[in-house]
């Protein structure tokens, strides 16, 4: 294989993978040569060598075989002995193009399409974007660390990219690390197994803004957790912006550290609720403008955008995917978008969504509803204030979900099959001679089902 077989291929990976990933993850290979099969690189370090293998790989082989040649294996090995420190990425090559992760700490590629100007803002999630914007100034730091969390699809990773995006425009001196809490963790591992610690230590705590994504998932990670803890501590000590997501608020992640839950705590803590009906449909809205040069000539009929955001309630990125799907498949039979066409074409999705409610949901709307905090909820309290919103919590949970009361009783912090089967039937008993729990029952369902 040639140096020219290679520069056809990086043109190609270029224009499928974008400007960011190609700058950070593909420009700086270096083609080796190709033997008995196996394509050679020189890469700066070992994580970009196994980050382009596993998120790339394949994609090089196909191509490189596209190009005629019998690739079975790729193979990245670094070129000379070095540190850690991956060069400084260069800029893009125009200012029309996506900013870059041009931190030394390489970190994950961030997505151009994840912007504030492409957030839509709406009561479930008005409070995390104005945290987010104003984390975004780069100013002094205000609260810290700014934890976002909330259920799949509702915007964390978007707004944590968009974030990053407007640092890296507004403020380029700054060094800016995005990355997820398996990432982090992958990174830890590689520095004990080559005996770099010194070298991982100094490389994340010499940042200026680290962003960590889903970081529930370095719970039970003992030996990850203490080096993260040290990591946030140096970093707060230093005035340092320190921004986390993940799926649940910091002291109901199971198996993380109470030290680590407080640090998490001492900031900002913003829940993203899931959407309601009027943000689904400005997102929708959102998407068809830019769909209007995509798809031009397509007729959208009226009222299918208001069944999608009815029926379509649990997932933002479902519901983006639906209407996707919906354009896509309208231009190809050349036929309107009618709300029989939406009901024809997206069928499997709106079957999967009907009484699509989670346990998460349920303990949410129900804490808010009764004024108690979602901790208590699944706290061990039982006080009556908290053990009957508990308890009617449960009773939902088992009338609209398919969970079983083993699951249900884990979801509650742990708690035995037999407690969930007590609390069922005791608002069962309840609703039948209360006419407030039935008001609030009713309300309740009506709420979760909308």
């Amino acid at each position: 294989m040639t140096n020219d077989t290679w520069g056809t291929v990086r043109n190609e990976l270029q224009r499928t993978v974008g400007q960011s990933n190609f700058t950070n993850w593909i420009e700086p290979l270096e083609f080796s040569g190709l033997n008995n099969g196996i394509a050679e690189f020189s890469v700066p370090t070992n994580f970009m060598g196994n980050w382009v293998a596993r998120n790339f790989g394949d994609q090089i082989k196909h191509l490189l075989n596209e190009a005629g040649e019998a690739v079975h294996r790729l193979e990245f090995a670094v070129a000379s002995k070095s540190t850690p420190r991956a060069p400084q990425v260069k800029p893009a090559p125009t200012p029309a193009a996506e900013p870059v992760n041009d931190s030394p700490v390489p970190g994950a590629p961030l997505d151009s399409r994840f912007t504030f100007d492409s957030f839509v803002v709406g009561k479930p999630n008005e409070l995390a974007h104005a945290a987010a914007k104003r984390v975004a100034e780069g100013g002094p730091v205000s609260f810290n660390p700014l934890f976002l969390y909330g259920g799949v699809g509702l915007g964390k990773t978007h707004l944590m990219h968009a974030i990053a995006h407007e640092l890296q425009q507004d403020r380029p001196d700054l060094n800016v690390v995005y990355l997820s809490a398996e990432q982090f963790m992958y990174r830890f591992v590689q520095a004990l197994r080559e005996r770099k610690m010194m070298d991982f230590k100094e490389l994340f705590r010499s940042v200026d803004v680290l962003m960590v994504d889903d970081v529930q998932f370095i719970a039970g990670k003992d030996s990850t957790q203490e080096e993260f803890f040290h990591t946030f501590n140096a970093l707060v000590d230093q005035n340092k912006q320190i921004i986390i997501s993940a799926d649940r608020a910091p002291g109901e992640i199971k198996d993380l550290e109470d030290r680590i839950k407080s640090r998490l705590q001492c900031g900002l803590v913003v829940d993203l609720h899931p959407t309601d009906y009027e943000l689904r449909l400005g997102i929708l809205q959102q998407k068809v403008e830019q769909y209007r040069q995509q798809y031009a000539g397509l007729v959208l009929a009226d009222g299918v955008l208001e069944f999608l955001a009815h029926r379509i309630s649990t997932n933002v990125r479902v519901l983006e995917g639906a209407l996707t799907r919906l354009f896509a498949f309208a231009s190809l039979v050349g036929r309107e978008i009618t709300m029989e066409l939406a009901q024809d074409c997206l069928a499997d999705i709106l079957r999967a969504s009907d009484r699509k409610i989670t346990i998460e949901e349920i303990q949410r709307r129900v804490s808010e509803h009764y004024n108690i905090r979602l901790s208590e909820m699944i706290g061990p309290r039982r006080v009556r204030n908290i053990a009957r919103p508990r308890q009617v919590a449960m009773f939902l949970s088992k009338q609209l979900t398919s969970r079983s009361l083993p699951e249900i009783g884990r979801r509650f912090g742990g708690r035995d099959h037999t407690t969930v089967m007590h609390g069922v039937k005791r608002i069962e008993d309840l609703q039948l001679h209360d006419s407030q729990i039935a008001e609030d029952l009713e309300l309740l369902r009506r709420s979760l089902e909308a």
